[in-house]
């Protein structure tokens, strides 16, 4: 045994396959995405603030909208409203609020917008947060998988 078996198994099962020649792509190959710019996925990183925007967007709107409720309460209030502006911006618009401002969309893998009901189903999802912490080689998390969705750049 020597550094190089314990290095594969510290990085994963992946970079291992790596190491050994197999040959990934980029994430969105295998969904007809362009690598880089417009349409390509969206990283990781430009989600992860995308998603703060939002929940501290909706803390903000939470405590001006219900200023007298106690904390406990005030925590589910504050992921409600959550929920209902990522369920109406991204059904009228294809992008919440922080998902604006990162220039990412959510669009079917198709191509095309997702309906009303893959908005609520992604959004009901999302909630739960697990769902969004399991993704695949594409960076589409459970909840994206689930309703056949992908985040990419706008530009």
């Amino acid at each position: 045994m020597d550094r190089k078996d314990i290095g594969s198994w510290l990085q994963g099962p992946k970079a291992a396959l790596e190491n050994q020649g197999v040959d990934f792509g980029y994430p969105g190959e295998r969904l007809g995405l362009p690598q880089v710019g417009p349409g390509a996925v969206a990283s990781m990183g430009r989600r992860a603030v995308a998603l703060t925007i939002d929940w501290f967007s909706s803390m903000a709107i939470a405590g001006m909208v219900f200023p007298q409720v106690s904390y406990n309460t005030k925590s589910l209030l504050i992921l409600e409203v959550f929920a209902v502006q990522v369920i109406l911006l991204t059904a009228l618009t294809g992008s919440s609020f922080g998902q604006r401002i990162m220039n990412v969309r959510i669009v079917n893998v198709s191509g095309a917008r997702l309906s009303l009901p893959r908005v609520l189903a992604r959004t009901w999802l999302l909630s739960w947060v697990v769902p969004a912490l399991i993704w695949d080689r594409d960076g589409r998390g459970l909840h994206d998988k689930a309703v056949e969705s992908v985040a990419v750049r706008i530009r």
